[in-house]
């Protein structure tokens, strides 16, 4: 079947997902936040059940059991499954508080800090092609719902987005551990960047020298360093509150 085919694509394909313009989701807590926030739903798949009828504009099948187990990237899932169309961050929409991600090749981390960066109260986060897919099942079971609020972009050239917003106005922050001490910094900027690195490798030198700060945590401990997505969180929260 097509449309079943269609669906196992949409959920282990990053790049039938971009040409489709869909994402696949599965699950009721996703469901009831894209619904929350308006998500544009394209269809809704059940587990074995009979349909009680479409939702306004929306259609509703069922699926029997080892079917939606096909079709679904989650093992035995209750379901049910669904598909949204992705939307396109607007032209207009110029966030003062943004996470610049370059090359965060682990789904997880890139899903915990969309979520994070959702509960801070930051307003953006840009992505580089380098980096796990947001729409991949991993990282939006990681965002718990924040995928549908956090407005998101796509760059190639993450030095050249970063200089736009230096150049523009924002103060931009790397998180580097050759910095200076983070927790010494001055006054929180009225339109912030927070740029992080890939997990191994940390940020390039293209992007470093964009920034207005280079900024590293404290480790007081025998740790080198701190999970991209743990960093991330720790600044983030920081600069929102101090």
């Amino acid at each position: 079947n097509s449309r079943v085919q269609a669906l196992r694509a949409l959920g282990r394909n990053k790049a039938y997902r971009r040409e489709q313009g869909l994402f696949l989701c599965d699950g009721e807590k996703l469901l009831s936040e894209a619904l929350a926030n308006g998500a544009d739903i394209a269809e809704i798949y059940l587990r074995g059940a009979k349909p009680a009828g479409n939702m306004p504009e929306v259609p509703v099948y069922s699926l029997s059991e080892d079917v939606f187990d096909y079709a679904s990237p989650l093992e035995h899932s209750p379901g049910p499954l669904f598909t949204v169309r992705a939307k396109p961050l607007p032209e207009s929409v110029r966030p003062d508080r943004v996470i610049v991600l370059e090359n965060v090749q682990d789904p997880g981390n890139v899903g915990t800090i969309l979520r994070t960066l959702d509960a801070a109260g930051f307003d953006g986060c840009i992505l580089t092609p380098g980096c796990a897919d947001p729409f991949a099942p991993k990282t939006m079971r990681a965002t718990m719902g924040s995928l549908f609020r956090v407005p998101m972009t796509f760059v190639e050239n993450s030095a050249e987005a970063a200089r736009w917003l230096r150049t523009n106005g924002w103060a931009v922050i790397g998180a580097e551990l050759r910095g200076q001490p983070f927790y010494q910094r001055g006054n929180r900027p009225d339109k912030l960047c927070v740029l992080i690195g890939n997990e191994g490798a940390g940020l390039t030198e293209e992007i470093l020298a964009q920034c207005s700060f280079r900024y590293k945590l404290p480790m007081r401990g025998g740790a080198e360093s701190l999970n991209a997505g743990i960093a991330a969180a720790v600044m983030m929260y920081d600069l929102m509150n101090r």
